[in-house]
């Protein structure tokens, strides 16, 4: 059975120790080797003011920066491979950041010493460090091959195609880790023989209940490739559980380079990624993001407090506009913005808005030219609802529409809703359904190519928006 707080204080506890021998060595290391150069004489090893800083504050320093590059995330599904990449770049980078905080004042005999010295740093660290994760990451794949760890899985289709893929798995000598605990499937298929190995967990439509009830961690699609419409479908509202999907390949798939084979013993599958960011870049946009807030609302207070009496005073209602909106993963939320239009804009139900709106008010007008309306979502930022850039979120009324015209929509959920997106800077304000649309390209194109430089250029368009005042 999987423990995933457990395993991971495993590997926390053997980054702290490797830490913490590698200081021990690196000191001996230091005042035999370093030390001894520059005074000239055999000098013992003391735990000095620096030891003593070293081993109360690498430890959370090492800790930190691998959870920053993402280590500690799914933690039950690393590759030997990747995880050596992983800890050299991390240790490689967190060694020049403490070349320069902690070793730069060191007195050396000749300049070459302090590369030296860094090192036999880097290397102490490194190896200790790696060696411990080796030791966990192969005890744990033995017990996955074992069959003693799995994740459950689901199979989506009933045809010939899911048959094999079972036979598959089951025959595996050594497990990838995939536990089936079912099928479901669509009307238009025949099951056959597959309801006799496994069972029949109910209808396509009722998939997310049944990942719900049964605990699925892995799904692994069986379906005919060529049925777009249907696997777009059912990978977009799949995508919003936050679980692994699988798919099996045919033959164009391959020969067009799609498969990427994680496991040399298990069926060759094309994994759907969710994770379209680097995790480092993740960590960094959020600090930005809260950096972000905290300026907007130290900084534009005197703004902000303005808009508040502007619009106290230009209509009744309150001030600020609170309504339910779908963010990351499908979950809703309530998001903040400054009341544009009257309080009983939408008596007659859920409308967008135009430019020639008669429902707006003469300072919303003007907030919505300048974009200065989504200033409170810095507050969806800082409580972590939003980012300051990503797809704009919407009413799951006109997302209901949306996805009649464009199942693909649901492709959104993947990532946080944005104060700006690709789609805003390029259409400004949708007024109707076949506008959203329309910017829902620019939105996809966003999260497949998300990074931190798209963010920064998205960020400067937006804010020459502001500065132009060509808001609508």
């Amino acid at each position: 059975m999987k423990n995933w707080f457990r395993q991971t204080f495993y590997y926390i506890f053997a980054d702290v120790l490797a830490s913490s021998l590698s200081w021990i060595v690196f000191i001996y290391f230091r005042k035999k080797y370093i030390e001894t150069k520059v005074y000239g004489y055999d000098v013992p090893v003391e735990i000095d003011e620096k030891a003593m800083i070293g081993f109360m504050v690498l430890p959370f320093f090492w800790v930190f920066l691998s959870w920053f590059s993402g280590y500690y995330r799914d933690i039950y599904r690393k590759s030997r491979l990747k995880e050596l990449g992983q800890t050299f770049a991390t240790i490689a980078l967190g060694s020049v950041i403490l070349f320069f905080a902690l070793f730069l004042d060191d007195k050396v005999a000749g300049y070459q010493y302090y590369y030296l010295s860094i090192f036999a740093f880097f290397l102490l660290q490194f190896f200790s460090t790696y060696l411990f994760r080796l030791i966990i990451t192969s005890s744990t794949s033995r017990l996955i091959q074992k069959k003693k760890i799995w994740f459950n899985t689901l199979i989506i289709g009933g045809g010939a195609k899911a048959k094999k893929l079972y036979d598959d798995i089951e025959s595996e000598k050594i497990s990838n880790g995939n536990k089936v605990i079912g099928f479901v499937h669509y009307d238009d298929e025949i099951p056959g023989e597959l309801i006799q190995k496994i069972e029949d967990l109910g209808p396509i439509n009722k998939v997310k209940q049944i990942i719900m009830k049964h605990g699925i961690e892995e799904v692994i699609i069986a379906i005919e490739n060529s049925d777009h419409i249907r696997l777009q479908r059912l990978i977009s509202d799949l995508d919003e559980k936050n679980i692994k999907i699988k798919m099996i390949p045919d033959m164009y798939d391959i020969l067009s380079g799609f498969v990427r084979i994680s496991s040399i013993f298990g069926t060759p599958l094309i994994v759907v990624d969710a994770v379209v960011m680097p995790q480092w870049q993740q960590s960094v946009k959020r600090i930005l993001d809260v950096a972000c807030s905290l300026f907007a609302f130290i900084v534009l207070s005197p703004l902000f407090l303005f808009l508040f009496l502007l619009i106290k005073m230009d209509s009744k209602g309150p001030v600020i506009f609170k309504q339910q909106r779908i963010g990351r993963w499908g979950k809703t939320f309530t998001i903040y913005k400054f009341r544009t239009m009257k309080v009983d804009a939408e008596k007659d139900g859920p409308a967008l808005s135009s430019g020639t709106d008669n429902r707006m008010t003469k300072s919303g007008k003007w907030l919505r030219k300048f974009r200065l309306d989504e200033f409170p979502q810095f507050y969806n930022v800082l409580i972590g609802n939003m980012s300051v850039v990503g797809p704009r979120p919407e009413r799951q009324f006109f997302i209901d529409q949306i996805v009649d015209l464009a199942p693909h929509y649901k492709l959104l959920h993947r990532v946080k809703p944005g104060i700006t997106s690709w789609g805003q800077v390029k259409y400004g304000y949708a007024e109707n359904v076949e506008q959203m649309v329309e910017r829902l390209k620019y939105d996809i194109l966003y999260i497949e190519n998300m990074s931190l430089a798209l963010d920064f250029k998205i960020g400067f368009y937006t804010l020459l928006t502001v500065l132009k005042a060509e808001g609508k």
